[in-house]
């Protein structure tokens, strides 16, 4: 499992997302968090080599910071939606404009997640289907009057207000959440399996 994996090792989460945190502790993680100072440029209209590039960068500007000992995990997280990717919103002007084009409709998630350790970065990313109910005008302004769309890929949450307007997932809730956990497992497992191999 995943604290047996990290089981004495030092864990820096390269986030400020108060999410991804709150996922740390589900899985009883303690982590250093802090937030990486890089370029979130949307450089491609690629979601996964974007999310997987982002992800990356965050992992390696925190991970100079420390000993090479620590394991940095980074993430990052756009909702794709008509070939178009829908990061945080500028405004709440944006927010709205992002919530009538989910309104009624199917969209994904994408997260990618970046892993550093010793001289090692490996990444991966994963996706999630999300149908939205119908929304009317007076919903999407009450949403965004509670202000929790202005700091979240897509302008919702589905941990908070936002969960009232979602119909149906198909993949990973935690993923939708900002931190897709059974990758991370995954990853965890590639990374350290891997490095047993090659000490044995």
């Amino acid at each position: 499992m995943i604290h047996n994996l990290l089981k004495n090792k030092q864990i820096i989460l390269a986030s400020g997302s108060p999410r991804r945190k709150e996922i740390f502790s589900f899985i009883g993680l303690k982590a250093v968090q802090v937030s990486p100072d890089v370029d979130e440029a949307m450089f491609t209209t690629n979601p996964r080599e974007l999310v997987k590039v982002h992800a990356e960068n965050k992992a390696r500007a925190v991970a100079s910071q420390f000993d090479c000992d620590c394991v940095v995990v980074a993430a990052d997280t756009i909702v794709f939606h008509n070939k178009i990717i829908l990061g945080k919103p500028r405004s709440a002007e944006e927010a709205a404009d992002y919530l009538r084009r989910l309104s009624g409709d199917s969209h994904h998630v994408y997260t990618g997640v970046a892993i550093a350790c010793g001289n090692r970065v490996i990444s991966d990313f994963i996706k999630t289907r999300v149908e939205f109910n119908e929304l009317s005008f007076e919903e999407i302004d009450e949403y965004i009057k509670t202000k929790e769309p202005m700091d979240k890929a897509g302008a919702y949450g589905i941990q908070g207000y936002g969960s009232q307007f979602i119909s149906k997932i198909s993949g990973c809730y935690f993923n939708v959440m900002g931190f897709p956990v059974s990758l991370f497992y995954e990853m965890l497992q590639r990374l350290f399996w891997k490095k047993e191999e090659e000490e044995n």
